[in-house]
């Protein structure tokens, strides 16, 4: 799932007219980094939840995508915009979308440019035979964020930890595995028919105390592109 519905208001006014995921980064909409990345590692049925100014998302790749030396990608969409009006937050949003998922499904997002990131078929079986719900991939702490997400143990458990705290040294990147049971409990039932906007922070610390949430280390480039100086930045850095 590629998650692509927000408004993007710390972007304006570039998001006035243009959803954030569609945004160029180095010669192509932000949203095709992660998509492309996918589809590299043979995930090739993705879904995109949309809300704002969401129709141009179909509008640009259709139901199919034709990338050079990737195998065609097929694309299904959940969207919020139309369905409520708004965007559900990504909890909401990916229970909305759970009935199209499989059991166990990537989540990424279509504003983070993460080009180094690997999807492999190898990292869904084995955290399909684990007894985790959920997979996440960290960054250590950047400078936008200095006071961290998560900690992590030596065995890979994702810790919930104060932000601040000496051992809080990573940022959640975005990119995780879950797995359907995970949202089980979330209050709301699979397909979130009355669109009911929920976090999805809380739902993890929920569920790392009770260990149920293990991690890894992603060190390769990472841009969360929250501001017009990031997205600038990224653009300056591939001349």
């Amino acid at each position: 799932m590629v998650l692509a519905a927000g408004r993007g208001e710390r972007m304006r006014p570039l998001t006035d007219q243009t959803p954030k995921p569609l945004l160029p980064v180095r010669g192509q909409p932000l949203m095709l980094w992660p998509m492309q990345a996918l589809a590299r590692g043979g995930f090739v049925h993705q879904l995109i939840n949309t809300a704002w100014l969401g129709e141009q998302i179909p509008t640009l790749l259709g139901d199919q995508a034709h990338w050079p030396e990737l195998p065609e990608v097929h694309i299904r969409y959940s969207h919020e915009g139309q369905d409520f009006g708004r965007a559900l937050e990504t909890a909401g949003g990916i229970v909305r979308a759970l009935p199209q998922l499989d059991e166990v499904f990537w989540v990424v997002a279509g504003d983070v440019f993460a080009p180094d990131m690997v999807f492999t078929q190898p990292a869904v079986a084995r955290f399909a035979a684990s007894a985790a719900l959920a997979h996440l991939w960290l960054v250590p702490n950047p400078t936008h964020n200095p006071g961290g997400d998560f900690g992590l143990s030596e065995a890979g458990q994702v810790l919930n930890l104060p932000k601040g705290s000496p051992d809080c040294a990573y940022t959640f990147s975005t990119v995780a595995l879950y797995k359907k049971a995970f949202f089980a409990d979330c209050g709301l039932p699979a397909g979130n028919p009355e669109g009911v906007a929920l976090a999805l922070a809380p739902l993890l610390r929920a569920a790392m105390d009770r260990g149920q949430v293990t991690g890894e280390v992603y060190a390769g480039d990472w841009t969360d592109v929250g501001t017009p100086q990031r997205l600038a930045q990224l653009n300056r850095s591939s001349a």
